[in-house]
């Protein structure tokens, strides 16, 4: 009976211990993903702003078209590697966090 107690504790720690390793990635990821986040948001909005600067020199609409479409161009191109990075951010982030558990899981003894 004791012994099953000492298992069930020292088990009970391994997974806690477990837990806390997880949630750590989680608090380490989240950052990285928001610095990621906080940094595309930044150069979002000075290309735009470097966008409406040209477009207030412009004299003729052919040319203010062109600016258009190129920031158009420009920024979905970002918009689809900034989605492609985060994507991965997510799915790194995922894969640590499961790695304490799977170890944990791995120790632990069938149920019977």
């Amino acid at each position: 009976m004791n012994q099953q107690f000492e298992t069930a504790q020292k088990y009970g720690k391994e997974s806690m211990d477990s837990l806390l390793r997880s949630f750590g990635t989680l608090s380490k990821g989240s950052q990285a993903i928001a610095v990621e986040a906080a940094d595309f948001v930044k150069q979002s909005i000075e290309q735009t702003t470097a966008t409406l600067e040209k477009l207030a020199g412009v004299r003729s609409l052919d040319k203010a078209i062109e600016i258009q479409t190129e920031y158009l161009k420009t920024s979905y191109e970002r918009f689809l590697a900034q989605s492609t990075k985060m994507a991965e951010l997510y799915g790194n982030l995922a894969k640590e966090m499961v790695k304490p558990l799977e170890s944990f899981a791995a120790k632990v003894p069938a149920a019977a």
